[in-house]
């Protein structure tokens, strides 16, 4: 589909798409489905093309309509909002195409994050390319690409693991990790992180390094780098531990 085909306006796949401004940013008035990163922790990380989509959208597809409430809250928006999880997507897929296909603008909103990178929103993003339906993303802060910035450690090349399994194949894909020449990224909840350091310390070498990233843009936001060995024994040692985890882990070979 050639570029000049778009900016003139002309029908693709049935749908209008007409392409504004100085850099053919579409409209969100004609593009149908849109994919809208919000903030993971900060309020004050939230775009203003975040808060102009989520506004002028026709409804809003949430992961849970009591936290994205919240957000929507305290930007002033009114949006009317439907539950859209890992539970029930599914079901609600079929009447969420429907509304697109009766020209209803949606924005798709997780928690916290990029909605469809380890969150819901695969499905529908994938249904709406499917059916011809134009697709759009704003994009903005994630907690995987935040965390290997900060990490320090190499970026060029990575792996993304998403959760861990929490008991089947559990042990599986840990051994992948350690086996592994680059970094790799993993999302985990605070009463698995301890488990995950400790099978990692079963399979590398405890000099191995890796950054612990805890509650990323919050308040008791927590950066802690270092080797195996002594990462492991420091969340261990700690009475309580709360908040949302993800884990950096160096390649193989990679040595400092």
């Amino acid at each position: 589909m050639c570029s000049s085909s778009l900016r003139q306006g002309k029908e693709t796949t049935g749908f209008p798409v007409i392409f504004t401004g100085q850099f053919g940013i579409p409209s969100t008035r004609t593009i149908m489905l849109t994919i809208v990163a919000t903030p993971i922790g900060n309020l004050s990380d939230a775009s203003e093309r975040m808060i102009q989509t989520l506004t002028e959208s026709d409804l809003i597809a949430c992961e849970d309509t009591r936290v994205s409430g919240k957000l929507l809250s305290h930007f002033g928006i009114d949006t009317k909002m439907i539950s859209f999880h890992q539970h029930n997507e599914h079901k609600k897929l079929e009447t969420l195409i429907g509304w697109l296909r009766q020209g209803k603008k949606v924005a798709l909103i997780t928690d916290a994050g990029m909605p469809a990178i380890s969150d819901p929103g695969f499905l529908a993003v994938r249904a709406a390319h499917q059916q011809g339906i134009p697709v759009s993303v704003v994009p903005g802060p994630d907690a995987l690409t935040t965390a290997l910035a900060v990490s320090g450690l190499p970026s060029d090349r990575f792996r993304f693991e998403g959760f861990l399994p929490a008991k089947k194949g559990r042990q599986t894909r840990v051994k992948e990790i350690v086996d592994s020449d680059i970094t790799t990224v993993v999302y985990e909840s605070p009463y698995r992180v301890v488990n995950l350091l400790e099978l990692l310390s079963e399979f590398a070498e405890p000099s191995r390094w890796v950054c612990v990233a805890r509650e990323l843009t919050k308040k008791f936001e927590e950066i802690r780098r270092g080797q195996l060995a002594e990462q492991t024994q420091e969340w261990k040692n700690r009475p309580v531990i709360k908040g949302e985890f993800v884990v950096v882990i160096a390649g193989r070979e990679y040595a400092e």
